[in-house]
């Protein structure tokens, strides 16, 4: 891989509780617990192990991060602030807030760094 864009902003989600119970073995597939905390930029985020964050979750998060990316705030979808959203897992087993972090590097659309790979915009 060749990361070439210096991202707008980092995401930080941290598994902040269990909605029901209190442990993860038969209850959560991906095996969250609280306290566990993914980053990405624009990748999938991973653990600090190099996991990655389940992939039902992730179909929920896409969209709050590309929401943000296009200068959103998180608060008109009900967030916490923002940059910042709590929401469970599509499963309804773990409880887990996103956070958004400005990096201060232009945004990728406004910024033109998209070229088109052959003539057919010309």
């Amino acid at each position: 891989m060749k990361k070439w864009y210096d991202e707008e902003y980092e995401f930080t989600v941290e598994v902040t509780g269990f909605l029901h119970g209190d442990h993860t073995e038969r209850y959560c597939r991906n095996g969250e617990e609280p306290g566990d905390k993914y980053t990405c930029t624009y990748g999938c985020p991973v653990n600090q192990q190099g996991y990655g964050i389940c992939s039902k979750t992730m179909m929920m998060l896409y969209p709050l991060m590309e929401a943000v990316r296009s200068g959103g705030d998180l608060e008109n979808l009900g967030g916490d602030s923002k940059y910042s959203k709590t929401i469970v897992c599509p499963d309804g087993c773990m409880i887990f807030k996103l956070t958004a972090k400005p990096l201060g590097n232009p945004n990728f659309h406004k910024g033109k760094f998209w070229d088109y790979p052959d003539e057919t915009t010309k």
